[in-house]
């Protein structure tokens, strides 16, 4: 089985830095992301869910990121996951976790402490791309 999922990585700027919104779930780091529904292109989806799960409503997409993919079983099966990935830039939102999704806390954090933080090696690599494609945009 494959789901089709999008998810964001929602930065803004603060004085001389980029700060990068992470998600605290299941005891590690995380980047919000989400299934897309039937009747969404990837990048609506993306919106979607990334709003759903910070409380993000200014949210603005800025560039592609790329694609992931990572296997897990669920219910005996084995599902591939793909997720298309998405730079979305956000002011100083209220946030609220998606307790519903098992998000305990959200936070900014700055970009290089992300990449250290994020718990799965394929989110490092998301979020190094976003760094480069940051610096080459400036």
């Amino acid at each position: 089985m494959e789901i089709t999922a999008g998810g964001g990585v929602v930065f803004r700027r603060k004085n001389y830095y980029t700060e990068i919104l992470m998600i605290h779930r299941h005891g590690v780091w995380d980047l919000p992301k989400g299934k897309i529904e039937p009747d969404e292109t990837v990048e609506e989806g993306a919106l979607r869910e990334v709003c759903e799960e910070t409380g993000c409503s200014d949210l603005r997409v800025r560039f592609p990121l790329g694609v992931t993919q990572h296997g897990y079983k669920e219910n005996g099966m084995t599902v591939l996951k793909k997720t298309w990935w998405y730079a979305m830039e956000s002011g100083r939102p209220e946030l609220k976790p998606q307790q519903s999704e098992q998000i305990d806390a959200l936070e900014w954090v700055e970009i290089g402490e992300a990449i250290d933080k994020v718990h799965f090696d394929n989110l490092k690599k998301v979020l190094k791309r976003f760094s480069e494609e940051l610096l080459r945009r400036k």
